[in-house]
């Protein structure tokens, strides 16, 4: 070790019981402010692959129901993606702007280090490129580098990519046409990933009606698109034929899922159902749903290359993208032939790609 690794806080990983998961790890270093978790919730297909996320969590339970959920969610993107990759994911509490460390980011890159490969991390939200090579400096199983021989960058393009693709294959479903001119889209959540998705949709002449919690990223929106923009909660009961939630999970719910006027939710963020029956609430008022762990599996693709070490990424990547939309077509298009729940179809399609594998 250098003299500089070697002064890394050393934290504390404890491991909690858990019905659900292969593994989940409790990480902390108080000497650097630092709390999260590690979840492992399936490695049936290869090593637990996700994103490491910082948000100032009002507790650590609601953090750890953060990562259970988003790791079991990553399984399933995974296996949507047909990749040979498990499901992980891992969370730090606190808020980035004010919190994150270089001694922080090092610490918890200790914890992923030893847990010898049966996870690895990639950016998420509250992280960069940069942040991804500070962890480098203490673990070799992270991705979304910048550099190096077989780096993939920041993911947030392909996943925007791959959400506009859903969008479009979910238009043809529900509206007859793939088209978007003139199609209104209300976009919830501009960081990287909502505001490149801005852009293509822009781009094929839909209109922009946005929000987000950081007043700056609106503006900019507004001034680059010509984007409306609406106070956060307004956002659910906004007219437009389009949902698109590219931030936190859980918004679709009892409370919002009333104020819809779409007919069709695809985004970007993990989770968006609170709970399963709101899959049920969402085919009751005739809106189409495009699974969210399908819409956006163009970042973990794109984080796939660099962990399987894929020479000329591009190809490969753009492959993978059009298999994705081929995996959401054919799920939409089950759906409306058994009338049921898209997101009922995707579980058991992606159960049908987990259970062979693990049975082996």
């Amino acid at each position: 070790m250098t003299t500089e690794a070697s002064q890394t806080v050393e934290p504390t990983v404890t491991q909690i019981t858990s019905d659900s998961h292969e593994a989940v790890y409790r990480v902390h270093a108080p000497e650097v402010g630092l709390t999260g978790f590690i979840a492992l919730h399936s490695t049936c297909r290869g090593p637990a692959a996700g994103g490491l996320r910082m948000r100032p969590y009002a507790s650590e339970d609601e953090a750890l129901t953060d990562v259970l959920r988003l790791s079991e969610g990553m399984s399933y993107k995974n296996a949507a993606a047909d990749l040979p990759l498990g499901g992980g994911k891992a969370v730090i509490i606190g808020d980035p702007a004010t919190r994150k460390t270089p001694a922080l980011l090092k610490s918890f890159a200790r914890a992923i280090e030893g847990l010898g490969g049966r996870y690895w991390t990639a950016e998420d939200m509250g992280m960069s490129p940069s942040d991804m090579a500070v962890l480098r400096g203490e673990t070799q199983y992270v991705a979304g580098l910048s550099d190096g021989a077989f780096a993939s960058g920041d993911p947030s393009p392909v996943t925007a990519r791959g959400i506009f693709n859903a969008i479009r294959i979910g238009a043809r479903h529900r509206f007859g046409s793939e088209d978007l001119a003139g199609r209104r889209v209300a976009v919830q959540g501009l960081g990287n990933v909502g505001w490149n998705l801005c852009g293509l949709l822009a781009e094929a002449g839909a209109s922009l009606i946005v929000t987000d919690v950081e007043p700056a990223r609106v503006a900019r929106t507004v001034t680059n698109f010509g984007a409306e923009a609406v106070a956060s909660d307004a956002i659910y009961g906004a007219e437009a034929d389009i949902f698109a939630p590219c931030a936190i999970g859980a918004i679709l719910n009892a409370r919002t899922i009333p104020q819809l006027k779409v007919k069709l939710v695809a985004g970007g963020a993990n989770n968006q159902l609170e709970t399963a029956a709101d899959a049920a609430l969402l085919q009751a008022r005739g809106i189409l749903y495009a699974p969210d762990y399908v819409a956006n599996g163009g970042g973990i693709i794109n984080v796939a290359s660099e962990i399987l070490r894929i020479h000329n990424t591009g190809p490969w990547v753009a492959g993978r993208l059009e298999a994705l939309v081929d995996t959401m077509d054919g799920l939409l298009a089950r759906a409306a032939r058994e009338g049921r729940s898209p997101a009922l179809i995707a579980d058991a399609m992606m159960a049908e790609r987990l259970l062979p594998i693990a049975a082996e």
